[in-house]
């Protein structure tokens, strides 16, 4: 996958879905998407079809540009729309205001429709070009996807990234003392729970890739939800997401896997085995795990047929390359008359990411963290002309500007978080992301 990347640097508005886990069926398939036959973007809240302002919303406006048709048997995609929406978009949503600036550099929602995809099947080892425009359309787009195999003629090398140096927008006692007042929340019986995150940034030097970047955290953090979107030439979404959001399915079937509880992964094997079990009894991390799990039936509740709602997963323990995580699943069946973009803005932005009840984690969330969230803790989707979406939750990503760098990590905060145990794990967190340039200095301040 990294070689057809590296040939199609610099093309604006690239969308690559890519599954780099062994992680099965999450881990099969790679969605690669170019030259997009619209692109629906927000800023601030004005939306903007091709670059010209419209009125109206921008998920509104996104289900009027998707056409209908069906998907062949055993193909994830044939063409639609591949986007995201970002936690402002979110917060929008929810009617919620917030103190903080956004980067003016930054939509708060991009997606480009698609009349075509290039598939990589991981399990059988196949490619397929898939689409759903006329004759002539598909042949035109067999010829560029056999020029480009033609330019994949051999290994491309990966480039040394450049090191790095990350400040974090506040010290460590200033995430520890805004952990400390969501805990007072908590005990107050505000809150059942909420994810408290922070934020790292680093200069971009010149020349350096968008996608020579996203290979190396590739390499570095495989995961089942990745994604390299290029939304025109300033912007560039680089994510290794382990979570998916919400999916769903032709036949009506919404499945979420919302996580929550991290332990970090020790190199001898025995030792491994036993932090993902004791992960797995941790009082704390199961009961952090069960309140979104709750917050998930609830939202998905919103839109499903009553009696629907199950959890046929509670506190599975999964694998990744640097932690290990407990995951839940929740299921329920689509209310008829509804679809994915009634399901997106039902459910946005996602609950593992932002507490219970979510209405007020997210203006805690606001009071207590130092700066805009952005793209982070917001949602990659894809939505294919059958109706079917899938969609991870943008945790472990790089954002990156003309100018700028950012890296962010959190974790979610309950009665029994310790302040400085809720800061090491930020920490682990992020630090996949900032090993991929080398200097991982958080350089955090001494003062607020």
């Amino acid at each position: 996958m990294g070689d057809v990347l590296a040939v199609l640097e610099g093309e604006p508005w690239l969308a690559c879905l890519d599954s780099g886990s062994e992680i099965m069926p999450r881990g099969r398939w790679t969605i690669l998407c170019r030259d997009p036959v619209h692109v629906v973007e927000a800023h601030a809240g004005r939306c903007f079809v091709d670059r010209r302002e419209q009125a109206g919303d921008a998920l509104e406006i996104l289900r009027g540009l998707i056409p209908a048709f069906a998907c062949p048997d055993g193909m994830p995609f044939v063409g639609g729309a591949i986007g995201f929406a970002d936690y402002r978009f979110g917060q929008r949503t929810h009617g919620l205001s917030t103190r903080h600036d956004p980067d003016p550099q930054q939509p708060e929602f991009a997606a480009g429709i698609y009349d075509h995809a290039i598939i990589m099947d991981r399990l059988e080892r196949r490619v397929w070009l898939t689409g759903y425009g006329t004759p002539d359309v598909m042949a035109r787009r067999r010829r560029e996807v056999m020029d480009l195999w033609g330019r994949v003629v051999a290994h491309v090398p990966l480039p040394k990234m450049p090191d790095i140096q990350f400040t974090m927008e506040r010290s460590a006692r200033g995430y520890r003392r805004a952990v400390a007042q969501a805990c007072d929340y908590i005990a107050a019986g505000d809150i059942f729970q909420v994810n408290i995150t922070a934020r790292m940034w680093g200069a971009r030097p010149p020349g350096l890739s968008p996608i020579a970047a996203y290979r190396a955290l590739r390499v570095t953090s495989a995961a089942p939800f990745g994604a390299f979107l290029s939304c025109g030439s300033d912007f560039a979404l680089l994510s290794a997401s382990p979570e998916r959001f919400v999916a769903l399915d032709v036949h009506g079937v919404m499945r979420t896997r919302p996580i929550k509880g991290t332990a970090p992964r020790d190199p001898d094997p025995v030792r491994d085995r036993q932090r993902a079990q004791d992960l797995r009894l941790d009082e704390k991390e199961c009961a952090e795990n069960l309140m979104i799990v709750d917050l998930m039936r609830n939202d998905l509740g919103q839109l499903a047929r009553i009696g629907s709602v199950s959890v046929p997963e509670l506190f599975n323990v999964e694998h990744f390359t640097h932690v290990h995580h407990l995951v839940s699943e929740v299921q329920a069946t689509l209310l008829p008359g509804h679809d994915a973009i009634d399901l997106l803005r039902a459910t946005l932005p996602p609950g593992s990411v932002t507490g219970a009840p979510k209405h007020r984690a997210m203006q805690i969330i606001d009071e207590l963290e130092g700066s805009a969230r952005g793209p982070y803790c917001g949602v990659v989707f894809r939505i294919g002309g059958d109706g079917a979406m899938d969609s991870s939750v943008i945790i472990r990503t790089l954002v990156m500007t003309r100018a700028g760098i950012c890296a962010a990590a959190g974790g979610g905060i309950t009665i029994l978080s310790d302040p400085q145990k809720e800061y090491e794990e930020m920490c682990l967190k992020v630090s996949a992301l900032l090993s991929v340039f080398g200097n991982t200095s958080s350089g955090e301040k001494e003062h607020d």
